[in-house]
């Protein structure tokens, strides 16, 4: 995938993004004004209802950044936590954001999208943590039991042919090309129950 291509690709991320947000958000309003109606139906399909919506919303505003174009603007530590918190809460990943200031909107972007990486690794759940020091980023994911996939991993160093890959993978096809927009190189580590993404 060419250089024009990743910025096409994130053009597209954002216009996706931009115009599924609005009329979920509205949805969500909506559910929060009949909330306050005195005769709205309570019970397990409002809560279904509700628990869907925030998820999608949750994962659109995930996707905004790790899909996106990165700009030049700075994306704050409350931010962050709040995408984090919403997408990952009730799963069995939990991801903390250790950074306190606020971060390049490009620097999250790649976090984001090796968060997805990683998440493919520890599908019985574990905790992620995101790091930065002196501008290198390092995120582990550690969990009792991993299940990392050598061929898929190897995308992040090799840059293969993208052809193989699922869509639910594409993660691994863009991290390494939006990392080299940014300037930065991927490298993984990994031994039985970690496994680190650093740039």
């Amino acid at each position: 995938m060419a250089q024009s291509n990743v910025n096409l690709a994130t053009l597209i991320g954002s216009r996706i993004c931009h115009d599924l947000i609005s009329p979920i958000g509205a949805i969500n309003n909506g559910l929060e004004l009949l909330s306050m109606t005195p005769d709205t139906p309570t019970g397990p399909e409002m809560d279904l209802i509700g628990e869907s919506v925030g998820n999608a919303s949750a994962r659109i505003r995930f996707f905004r950044i790790a899909f996106g174009a990165a700009g030049h603007q700075m994306v704050g530590r409350t931010e962050i936590t709040s995408i984090l918190r919403d997408l990952y809460e009730g799963s069995r990943l939990n991801v903390a954001w250790m950074p306190e200031e606020p971060q390049p909107r490009a620097a999250v972007r790649l976090s984001f999208l090796a968060i997805l990486c990683l998440e493919t690794a520890m599908p019985y759940g574990g905790r992620v943590e995101v790091s930065e020091t002196d501008g290198n980023w390092a995120l582990t994911g550690a969990a009792d039991k991993l299940n990392v996939d050598a061929a898929l991993w190897s995308f992040l160093v090799n840059q293969q042919s993208e052809t193989s890959l699922q869509p639910s993978n594409v993660q691994f096809a863009l991290l390494p090309r939006a990392a080299v927009d940014d300037g930065r190189r991927i490298t993984s580590q990994s031994d039985d129950t970690t496994i680190t993404i650093n740039f």
